[in-house]
């Protein structure tokens, strides 16, 4: 079950994890990716194409075309695959979904989530694709 991010948004993280683990340039067609992720290639093709949209991943169109980093995984950090696909919504919003939530009129769990919130902002922009390689590979590996 997903908390933050929709399904979607989980899955592009991991396609261009996936990527970013590939050879530079080497190119990669959603079948091949939905396989590896084990998802329908519907749902890739889709998703891929938004990422395509924001800069995050290049494409190639015809016969051999597929997806690629479109930059180096070192210059690429997961906020950036967030705001992509789900915006920043889920930074500024109240957890619980209570209309007008704020530090005027805090809903329960309002202070607590904006530890996390702010903690999980930090993590996601200054986490780069380079830094997370290694745990990339022993996770794509091992699934």
């Amino acid at each position: 079950m997903t908390v933050l991010f929709s399904k979607k948004c989980e899955l592009a993280i991991q396609a261009v994890l996936f990527l970013s683990i590939k050879k530079e340039k080497l190119i990669y067609n959603a079948p091949a990716i939905s396989k590896e992720l084990k998802v329908p290639k519907e749902f890739v093709s889709k998703m891929l194409q938004t990422l395509t949209e924001s800069g995050i991943i290049g494409s190639k169109k015809g016969k051999n075309g597929g997806f690629y980093l479109a930059r180096k995984p070192s210059q690429i950090k997961l906020i950036e695959i967030v705001e992509a696909i789900d915006g920043y919504d889920v930074f500024k919003t109240c957890v619980l979904g209570f209309p007008d939530c704020g530090d005027e009129n805090p809903c329960p769990v309002h202070d607590s989530w904006g530890n996390i919130r702010d903690e999980t902002y930090h993590m996601l922009n200054n986490e780069t694709l380079e830094q997370l390689k290694e745990k990339t590979l022993r996770k794509i590996i091992s699934s």
